[in-house]
């Protein structure tokens, strides 16, 4: 049995959520295997190679992974499959583009979003928005799968030295092209590797008072921006900064929901958190059923107190 894990990466460095992955590949048993599909990626396959627990990493290098179109990836992928009983991605935005089409291709079901594995054919996952976790066996002689990063510790980054094996790349698919992107930019750290997050809600009001409130708390601890989808559906900040479960799941050291109700889809998004923090003055509010610490307070008050006190 081996394990392949298609790697997130941005042709220079490997994303976090790839280390967690490789920790619940071997968690499946057999060898773990690396993919980097990419564009001048010598530096990525040489930052796989050093992962804990990966013993080949399989580089192909051409312009059609340049981008990481999903269709030139996975065809790349399903020509690799047959040697492989898992094959898996993080549940990112990137892994979620591809794997279905992987699926699709090798005429299997795909497993989401696991966040434990009982056995090399047996998952966990939750379901309803994290309110009941069903447990999934697969007879599919290739098991396609997702991760949950948030489930997983991630394997160390350095200490290993895996042979980096250099493949051909197939040709790109003469169905698509790319054409450009708009890439958001952040100073902050990326939301799902920060380990300090905090989060503004719909009570803020506008876009201006979010930036007023939150932003010297997020300088203070370093920490990253989130936000409620009500907030983001409101507009007072960018859709990258949901957190939620048609957002971005995150367990971060320490979590600050400051004016978050806590619906049971953000819920979904954060709970994993080790530390939750919750600022609001509706005594009643669900966040403060997940919170290890609740303030119940007016957060236009709480929050530059809690700024200035830092």
């Amino acid at each position: 049995m081996t394990s392949l894990v298609v790697a997130e990466h941005d042709n220079a460095g490997i994303k976090p959520s790839t280390l967690n992955t490789i920790t619940a590949a071997s968690q499946c048993g057999g060898d773990v295997h690396v993919l980097v599909a990419g564009h001048n990626a010598a530096a990525a396959a040489a930052a796989a190679a050093a992962i804990a627990g990966v013993s080949k990493v399989i580089h192909a290098d051409s312009p059609a992974f340049a981008n990481g179109l999903a269709e030139n990836v996975t065809a790349q992928v399903v020509s690799m499959a047959g040697a492989y009983s898992h094959i898996l991605f993080p549940a990112t935005a990137v892994g979620k583009n591809i794997a279905p089409r992987v699926a699709a291709k090798l005429d299997v079901a795909q497993i989401s979003d696991i966040t434990k594995v009982d056995s090399p054919d047996t998952f966990e996952r939750p379901i309803y928005a994290g309110n009941a976790i069903a447990t999934v066996q697969s007879g599919d002689a290739i098991k396609v799968i997702t991760v949950r990063t948030t489930g997983f510790d991630a394997a160390a980054a350095s200490g290993a030295s895996a042979a980096v094996d250099v493949q051909a790349a197939l040709a790109a698919s003469a169905d698509v092209r790319y054409l450009g992107s708009e890439i958001a930019k952040n100073d902050r750290p990326e939301l799902t590797a920060a380990k300090i997050i905090v989060s503004g809600g719909r009570a803020l009001g506008s876009n201006e008072k979010f930036m007023e409130i939150m932003t010297p708390l997020a300088d203070k601890l370093g920490a990253a921006m989130g936000a409620s989808r009500a907030a983001v559906d409101a507009g007072y900040a960018p859709n990258d900064w949901q957190v939620g479960q048609t957002g971005k799941i995150v367990a971060p050291q320490l979590y600050i929901a400051c004016g978050i109700s806590g619906a049971i889809q953000h819920l979904a998004g954060m709970k994993d958190s080790k530390v939750i923090v919750a600022i609001n003055k509706d005594a009643e509010a669900p966040i403060f059923s997940v919170a290890d610490y609740g303030l119940e307070a007016d957060l236009f008050v709480a929050v530059p107190e809690l700024v200035a006190a830092l």
